[in-house]
């Protein structure tokens, strides 16, 4: 028997701010089209060859950008297309790996040609190439902050100290409004029960959990100074639906919880725009390696350091582009996005018998997981019920569940 979520056929898993992560790419490149325009006009006007070089070579660092620009543009556009079977979200992925191909290769090419510096010395104008590396190095500041504004584009993640509590429930009482909710700062999990007004006594009011396997548990409350707090500790998962009973069960309110767990990090990170401000803070840094040492070699006369600032640049950007080809190459080939939430997974599963037979996850886009496993059990249990366990993964964007009947 198999089962899938009733939206798992959307197929939409792109990443949230996609739209404004593209229009601020485009803005970037629009800023370093019109900079190199104007140097190279310049460059000619002057007759500054050092000028121009510089405009050539903001000229590939727009290239580099325009490949995440149409990415976001292409993910967007055929979000829908059923030819993609699993959505284009991992488009951004792809641009990432290519871009971290193509910082590679810069990072080969400004190595090379440092080392050659250290065996045939070049002679270089300080006065002139000074203030066109601080023009860049302010065009690049400028488009890390553009960049920057897109909010969450390096990822974030939330573990369980990030909790305090669940989803507060809001309901209406003989004794007037109340406030259910689970708390969990520091402190094992309880209920608590706040009173907006003077509310019932602890002894008038339980609390009584059904779990979708039918296990119930009833929870005694005491006083704790505004509000009531259950005695007992909950059980993981927090995944029921509660019953409050208030005046010895003449009043009952059902409130039900889903509890819910966040992936790793790298699960939301936008790895396109990941790629674009890596080549923009390697250009930064190039920059003001270069500044250092045509200063250095300006003021104090040591021309050797210009070579130098050029091979640590090599180093810091190929050190950068190694870090996106192993982060965005597990991604295209589908590697385990987060082990720590597969085994929270097992475990849940696994916890009253029922065995985990198989388990594929993977990522689809940024902050969008997908999950394929079998579940084999003695039990009379359809996928609807490991479907249930599993919504309190939020990543989980498509799910789906085979049941074996032992």
């Amino acid at each position: 028997m198999t089962g899938t979520l009733p939206d798992a056929h959307t197929h939409i898993f792109l990443g949230e701010g996609h739209e404004q992560n593209e229009r601020r790419t485009w803005m970037v490149i629009a800023l370093c089209s019109l900079m190199m325009i104007v140097e190279i006009v310049g460059g000619w006007l002057f007759g500054s060859i050092a000028l121009i070089a510089d405009g050539l070579h903001m000229s590939t660092h727009a290239s580099a950008l325009l490949l995440a620009a149409l990415a976001y543009s292409y993910a967007r556009r055929h979000a829908e297309d059923e030819r993609f079977s699993f959505g284009t979200g991992k488009l951004g992925d792809l641009a990432g790996f290519s871009s971290a191909i193509v910082l590679a290769m810069i990072a080969i090419v400004i190595g090379y040609e440092a080392l050659t510096r250290f065996i045939w010395p070049v002679p270089i104008n300080f006065n002139e190439a000074i203030p066109i590396a601080v023009l860049g190095l302010g065009v690049n500041v400028a488009s890390v902050l553009l960049l920057s504004g897109s909010g969450h584009h390096h990822g974030h993640s939330h573990g369980a100290q990030d909790r305090d509590h669940d989803e507060a429930h809001d309901f209406q009482t003989s004794a007037g409004p109340l406030t259910l909710e689970i708390l969990e700062g520091g402190v094992p999990p309880r209920f608590r029960l706040s009173l907006t007004t003077k509310g019932p006594a602890a002894e008038d009011v339980t609390i009584e959990t059904i779990r979708l396997d039918g296990a119930r548990q009833v929870f005694a409350m005491a006083a704790r100074g505004g509000y009531l707090e259950s005695i007992d500790e909950i059980p993981e998962p927090h995944a029921f639906t509660a019953h409050v009973s208030l005046d010895r069960g003449a009043d009952s309110h059902a409130v039900d919880f889903a509890e819910h767990e966040h992936a790793d990090g790298k699960a939301h990170r936008d790895n396109n725009m990941r790629a674009a401000v890596v080549h923009v803070l390697a250009d930064a840094a190039v920059s003001v390696l270069v500044i250092v040492g045509l200063s250095l070699g300006r003021f104090l006369g040591w021309a050797w350091m210009d070579p130098v600032a050029g091979l640590i640049g090599a180093i810091v950007i190929a050190a950068w582009s190694y870090g996106l080809v192993r982060d965005t190459g597990a991604i295209l080939l589908d590697m385990n996005p987060d082990r720590s939430m597969a085994e929270r997974m097992r475990a849940m599963i696994e916890t009253d018998g029922d065995r985990l037979t198989d388990l594929h996850l993977w990522r689809l886009g940024p902050g969008h997981l997908g999950v394929i496993l079998s579940v084999a059990t003695q039990r009379q249990r359809g996928p609807d019920y490991y479907q249930s366990l599993l919504s309190r993964f939020r990543a989980l964007s498509h799910v789906t569940v085979q049941v074996q009947h032992q």
